[in-house]
């Protein structure tokens, strides 16, 4: 994989020890999944009208999407 520069200076500092973890990780990380998780929530229906030529291609698109996340 290339490292672009600002990468590459990035990896060289952590290896030197010059990063440390943030205090109350566990409870951030909590923090920062639930705001994930209501990000995604459906809340709200929505009705709309497309062509039949529209929603297939949506579909065969959305097929697609998942066929490669299986991989």
């Amino acid at each position: 994989m290339k490292m672009d520069a600002d990468e590459k200076e990035l990896l060289d500092a952590v290896e030197r020890g010059g990063w440390k973890s943030a205090k109350g990780g566990k409870r951030e990380r909590t923090r920062y999944s639930r705001y994930a998780k209501a990000t995604f929530r459906e809340d709200r229906r929505l009705n709309i009208r497309l062509s039949s030529k529209d929603l297939e291609a949506i579909r065969s698109e959305r097929l697609l999407r998942a066929c490669r996340t299986r991989r």
